[in-house]
């Protein structure tokens, strides 16, 4: 299978350039991914713990679901194309925002989407070793306990996110 190619982008996200995913990381180069928060009817978000063969961060966990988006995609369609690959899922989504790409968000260019379902997520066994739904107050706690269990991409996304929309706006 080929190596997948991304876009390398500057520090306002404009495109410069196009690089293999291995060379991209090897030098720390900025690069774009999409990330969907899960929640269900009870208000609960869906963490995914990423699989023990990952390249980065194996068995931490993770935003629902996340990638990098491949050259020429947009976050909406990277967003939408991993919810399907890693969950099996396909749910409306709502756009809430962006980080911008720095070491606590590994070089990425974070959109971050949420989505409410109770349907069952299939989780792709290569990509995710298991899932399971958090109460937000208890993945708080979680974090301040074991913070290296968490990706930290996710761990930014997350506070970004309770300090902006936790209270269900």
């Amino acid at each position: 299978m080929p190596e997948e190619i991304f876009d390398v982008v500057d520090e306002n996200d404009r495109v410069i350039g196009q690089a293999a995913r291995s060379d991209v990381h090897a030098r720390g180069l900025l690069h774009r991914a999409a990330n969907v928060f899960v929640f269900d009817s009870q208000g609960r978000l869906l963490l995914q713990m990423r699989s023990a063969t990952k390249d980065e961060y194996p068995l931490c966990y993770t935003s629902s679901a996340s990638g990098h988006l491949d050259s020429g995609e947009s976050y909406e369609e990277a967003a939408v194309r991993e919810l399907h690959e890693e969950l099996g899922l396909a749910s409306p989504l709502e756009y809430l925002g962006k980080l911008p790409a720095g070491p606590e968000t590994a070089n990425e260019h974070s959109a971050l989407y949420r989505t409410v379902t109770d349907e069952v997520p299939t989780f792709h066994p290569e990509e995710i070793e298991s899932g399971e739904y958090f109460e937000l107050e208890t993945i708080d706690e979680m974090i301040a306990e074991t913070p290296d269990k968490f990706a930290p991409p996710f761990r930014e996304l997350f506070w970004w996110y309770r300090d902006r929309w936790a209270d269900g706006s």
